[in-house]
């Protein structure tokens, strides 16, 4: 028992001390306009992107593999521009739009890779002294999508 409590003691100051230096360190001078700002993203070594896409919210990085729900009229190979674009950012630095950001500032595409089905989904119906049993056999079809880079402009 004593040994969890100077576990979690060392823990919680070490922690505090982390988060105490990272904070005089972070005391930096934040980008006026938004030119500024997605240069100082695009120096950092990782940056990602938040987009709609199909009606829901996406966390992408460059490389990234996404499966969403059957986009339709689109072709294996086709390219799709990813036009709601949310937030971009790095470790570091976020620049969130209000509540899109600019359509020409950050360009990202994303190439279709196949169109999939997911695992076989089965429904069981049955009411009871009636006789009457039903079974429902169904798979969704989805489409996989692979992220290109992230340009800005």
């Amino acid at each position: 028992m004593a040994a969890t409590w100077h576990i979690r003691n060392w823990l919680s100051h070490h922690v505090r001390r982390v988060t105490a230096a990272r904070a005089m360190h972070a005391q930096s001078v934040l980008p006026g306009t938004i030119s500024a700002a997605l240069e100082v993203i695009r120096s950092q070594p990782s940056q990602y992107i938040v987009a709609s896409l199909v009606g829901r919210r996406f966390i992408l990085t460059p490389r990234d593999l996404l499966t969403v729900p059957h986009i339709k009229d689109v072709d294996v190979g086709d390219v799709l521009v990813l036009k709601d674009i949310h937030e971009v950012g790095s470790r570091d630095y976020t620049l969130r739009g209000e509540p899109l950001i600019p359509p020409g500032r950050v360009k990202v595409e994303a190439t279709v890779v196949e169109h999939t089905k997911g695992a076989m989904e089965v429904v069981f119906k049955k009411k009871r002294r009636k006789g009457y049993q039903k079974t429902i056999k169904n798979k969704h079809p989805y489409t996989r999508l692979r992220i290109g880079p992230i340009q800005f402009a």
